[in-house]
């Protein structure tokens, strides 16, 4: 009987019901997981490729010397991803999303400082799972990296 009620007074606007609202608009978990699926065959892939066969001489060197075949890998990596927040602030992945990076004070695109800080943190937090791990049960969505920065992914305009 209540539920009735209740909707005999939102059809005559007696009570208001609220939207339910994503906070600052920031992307959801499962968008940025796309689209770091998407970075990593754009951006990740041929860097890995050019490392393996080009630099290293196959995947038997690679195998020998791993941590120089990482960073020779992560440091491109670091740098790419930089360029293209810096410019336009979103990668490839986050371009084909709808989503974009931003500084959670200015609410604009972040400095270079700040992107550079933040991917290192993100390739960091990468390796203590826990940093990947809490956009799945924060509310704002937002990683380690993220808070590190103070930075944000929202959706784009």
């Amino acid at each position: 009987m209540a539920k009735k009620e209740r909707f005999r007074n939102i059809k005559q606007q007696k009570t208001k019901e609220t939207p339910k609202v994503v906070a600052d608009n920031n992307a959801h978990s499962l968008i940025k997981i796309k689209a770091f699926i998407t970075d990593s065959f754009l951006l990740l892939m041929p860097i890995m490729y050019i490392v393996f066969y080009l630099i290293m001489g196959g995947r038997e060197d690679f195998a020998q010397h791993k941590m120089i075949g990482w960073v020779a890998i992560l440091i491109p990596l670091i740098i790419i991803q930089s360029i293209f927040f810096y410019v336009s602030g979103q990668t490839p992945g986050y371009k084909a999303y709808g989503i974009k990076l931003i500084d959670t004070t200015t609410k604009a695109k972040p400095s270079l400082g700040v992107i550079l800080f933040r991917n290192l943190a993100a390739i960091l937090s990468f390796f203590s799972i826990f940093g990947w791990m809490m956009m799945f049960f924060r509310k704002d969505y937002k990683n380690l990296h993220d808070l590190l920065a103070n930075t944000a992914t929202v959706y784009e305009k």
